[in-house]
């Protein structure tokens, strides 16, 4: 059996690719459970990889939950008897040490948009075709829509999309702060590549530190948030000289 979520390192940058083509990536247990395991790696490689970036292979980035799952009642093995594995799995990707990448093509629905939404910078093919569907199937959200996808968007704009259940284009994502970056799905691939480039050409040390102090801030006064970003400051880097040095000779 193909394993269901891949993952290949380039210069830095690891790809984690859902890879259920056939059924348009839509989630299983089985693929949150080979993603919590590249995960937990890559939560201890901040030395060798600098960025990850998720996607989807085939058509679309995921259709979402895979209903027969939901119908069978998704058991889980004994090490996550009641542990929430896909909301912990989507937590846990979305507070790695490293930025991460999602990359949105194709259908990015309800499930699917809990774990794009993971992503500390999402970017969208036109093609894409985000949607909340949960009231369609009488559910609610688990896995993370009602905080991050406000925190995202907004708090009006999220009921918008959770109640209504609309369908949204890449680019009208990307009009309404759910997706940084729409490109032509002729130059998806390659501009997703320099993006991912452009950040890792950055101080792996200073992306780190600024993604940790995002996350401890968040809901914090600012009276509270500007004395975290004083006294808790992660410091100078250990690349600061060279950075600074190949400046110099430019």
């Amino acid at each position: 059996m193909s394993a269901l979520v891949l993952r290949e390192d380039r210069d830095g940058l690891a790809v984690l690719t859902l890879n259920r083509p056939e059924k348009m990536n839509a989630l299983t247990v089985q693929m949150f459970l080979e993603l919590h395991e590249h995960v937990a790696a890559l939560e201890q490689q901040t030395d060798t990889i600098g960025a990850v970036l998720l996607r989807g292979a085939g058509r679309c980035f995921s259709a979402g939950n895979d209903l027969h799952d939901i119908a069978a009642g998704q058991p889980l093995p004994p090490q996550f008897p009641t542990l929430h594995l896909q909301a912990r799995t989507i937590d846990r990707l979305a507070r790695l040490p490293q930025p991460v990448i999602t990359a949105v093509h194709g259908h990015c629905y309800t499930g699917a948009l809990e774990l794009a939404l993971a992503g500390d910078i999402i970017v969208a093919a036109q093609s894409a075709k985000f949607a909340d569907t949960h009231a369609k199937w009488a559910l609610t959200p688990l896995w993370g829509m009602s905080q991050r996808l406000p925190r995202r968007v907004g708090q009006a704009r999220a009921k918008e999309i959770m109640l209504l259940g609309r369908t949204y284009t890449g680019a009208q994502a990307a009009g309404i702060g759910l997706a940084n970056f729409c490109y032509a799905d002729t130059e998806f691939d390659v501009q997703v590549d320099a993006l991912a480039r452009e950040l890792l050409a950055g101080s792996w040390f200073s992306h780190r530190a600024n993604k940790r102090l995002l996350q401890e801030t968040d809901g914090l006064s600012l009276e509270a948030g500007l004395a975290h970003e004083v006294f808790r400051n992660a410091g100078k880097g250990p690349d600061m000289q060279q950075r600074i040095a190949a400046f110099g000779k430019k």
